[in-house]
């Protein structure tokens, strides 16, 4: 019994082992997804892009941006003389928090007024708001304490600060995590379907049928595409339906756009999954291939994790993952209700990572095949 039961181990891990791309898939990229994903993964939030309007521009209002700026958390993106661009780059992501302060800061503080100053944070993101307007609150209490002790007034606070969040005021969770797991599930179905798709055919021997008929290789794999795209599409209705009667999720934009920009998301996951389908010799290798891939693309998606907070070079990869770039258009068109000028460079990105892997599997299943 021992000895068979050995035999039957020798077998299956020789079968395991025999081909290439197993062995990467089950020992070199584990250890490439820990280390990259061990680097970007933080809860911390940091280096929060803020922009600062300060109508005052007195020596009082300086210092105060200075403690913003000094402060190891806010990276001042722009010191604007009014808040008329402030509405565009928080639509656009641009920054994460503006600080407002007003006309006449220095005079209420040599008058023994408190100084009111306004914070206003991107509210989607309503765990970061809550840290935001915290570390804000640091900023101002330091401020206050150097206020005092050069004055040499005893004042409670100099500075107010009035917190106020943008497109979610209540900083509820719902609001960004729902659509988000919108985006999770087109890319797992997706991505776990269609990976097995082109590969099934060469199991079953079927592949070799439909290469005798007069069809193309483009007709081939947009014959295979579309209908998981129209799947798609159908799923991502019902779970938007099951948003607004559950959780209340109303969408705030164009539908038209949205449906867009889910289309072109949704045929970047295809492409994707296509490439792995043709690329793969057995169903598990593909199944495998597109479990190893959803993983960093969830994680580097900005999703869980603040994309600003990874370092340099996790932060360019993220440029490769569709989904970085479905979520700012799905925040954008749902909750801030925002249009393509604002999403512009999102929708570009996207179309250029569907285009490109469509262009690959096409290519790599000419080579395939041939």
């Amino acid at each position: 019994m021992k000895e068979r039961i050995k035999q039957m181990l020798i077998k299956e891990f020789l079968q395991m082992f025999r081909d290439k791309r197993m062995r990467m898939v089950i020992l070199v990229m584990p250890l490439v997804q820990l280390t990259i994903l061990s680097l970007a993964l933080t809860t911390d939030v940091k280096d929060i892009k803020v922009a600062i309007v300060d109508r005052d521009n007195t020596v009082e209002s300086r210092s105060l941006v200075s403690g913003f700026a000094d402060s190891g958390y806010f990276d001042v993106a722009m010191t604007l003389r009014n808040d008329s661009q402030l509405a565009s780059m928080l639509d656009r992501g641009e920054v994460l928090a503006a600080i407002s302060i007003p006309h006449g800061f220095a005079e209420d503080l040599k008058s023994g007024k408190e100084a009111a100053v306004q914070v206003l944070a991107d509210g989607i993101y309503s765990n970061d708001t809550s840290i935001i307007m915290n570390y804000a609150g640091q900023v101002a209490a330091r401020f206050n304490q150097q206020f005092r002790e050069a004055a040499g007034v005893k004042m409670p606070e100099a500075v107010q600060l009035q917190g106020r969040a943008w497109y979610n005021p209540n900083l509820e969770s719902k609001y960004y995590y729902v659509p988000g797991l919108i985006a999770v599930m087109l890319i797992l179905v997706g991505l776990v379907l269609t990976s097995m798709a082109i590969v099934r055919e060469k199991e079953i021997g079927t592949i070799e049928q439909v290469m005798v008929t007069p069809i193309r290789k483009s007709e081939f794999i947009i014959g295979k595409t579309l209908p998981f795209l129209i799947t798609g599409y159908v799923t991502m209705t019902l779970m938007f339906v099951i948003a607004f009667l559950v959780f209340g999720i109303r969408i705030h934009g164009s539908i038209v756009l949205l449906y867009m920009s889910s289309g072109v998301y949704i045929l970047g996951n295809l492409g994707l999954a296509l490439l792995v389908s043709v690329t793969a010799r057995t169903q598990q290798q593909a199944l495998l291939t597109a479990f190893l891939i959803i993983v960093p693309a969830v994680l580097l998606s900005g999703f869980i994790f603040p994309i600003h907070n990874m370092p340099e070079g996790v932060r360019m990869a993220t440029v490769l993952n569709p989904m970085r770039w479905y979520l700012q258009c799905l925040h954008g068109i749902v909750l801030k209700g925002v249009g393509v000028e604002a999403l512009l460079w999102p929708l570009l990105a996207q179309a250029a990572l569907a285009g490109s892997f469509l262009g690959l599997a096409i290519l790599k299943f000419q080579k395939t095949i041939e």
